[in-house]
């Protein structure tokens, strides 16, 4: 119970992609196209040509088949175990949510234009991020220093793992991963050591500019 307390952020996440997942089935299956498009999965003509921006936040709710929720939901899960106590309730909210878009964003730049994507992987890999900033900046936190390493093992394995695998967006993975660091750099974490002014005010600057620039070059699609 009080670990329950400790992480109902992180478990939240888990109910709600649960139940997204099942009004995905009932409303014919979560590997259906139509059923995708029309609850926000990424496809990138939608985006840009529709006016449909709420798929750049949307799409890391969906996901495509059981193996896909179950997969990033455990992952989801175990991070949030310390990644939530690191960072406090609102800002580890904060993180996971605006990773998914930073995702989402870097598959709308560079991303197949035909290709529908969808999954909480985009804002996970930023908790890997976020988690890697913690860890570097406080070395002297054994635990935390170890658990940082461990986030940047977990990201790099699954990186590799996605090169061999055919229909995974590696993409929207980078982008969260950039996201969540920059937001942890900017954030800080519970304990608020933080990277100093200078660090924030430069984190800040790039994800500016990677927001910016990524929406500059997503603008164009090919149909």
């Amino acid at each position: 119970m009080n670990n329950l307390r400790r992480n109902y952020m992180t478990t939240a996440l888990v109910v709600v992609l649960f139940a997204v997942f099942l009004v995905e089935t009932f409303m014919g299956g979560s590997e259906s196209t139509s059923v995708l498009l029309k609850m926000g999965a990424m496809f990138n003509p939608a985006v840009v040509m529709e006016g449909q921006w709420w798929r750049l936040f949307t799409a890391q709710f969906l996901h495509i088949g059981i193996m896909h929720i179950a997969s990033n939901a455990i992952m989801i899960y175990y991070i949030g175990q310390y990644a939530e106590p690191v960072f406090g309730h609102w800002r580890f909210l904060l993180i996971y949510l605006l990773s998914g878009v930073g995702g989402s964003l870097l598959t709308l730049a560079f991303g197949n234009d035909q290709a529908i994507s969808a999954g909480a992987s985009t804002a996970l890999f930023g908790l890997f991020g976020a988690m890697t900033c913690a860890g570097f900046k406080d070395k002297d936190n054994t635990l935390l220093s170890f658990l940082g390493r461990q986030a940047l093992t977990l990201a790099v394995i699954n990186l590799v793992l996605d090169v061999f695998m055919p229909d995974v967006d590696i993409l929207g993975h980078v982008g969260g991963l950039i996201t969540g660091a920059l937001l942890a750099v900017i954030l800080g974490d519970a304990t608020y050591k933080g990277y100093g002014k200078g660090g924030r005010l430069l984190a800040a600057a790039g994800l500016i500019v990677y927001v910016v620039l990524i929406l500059r070059l997503g603008m164009v699609v090919t149909v």
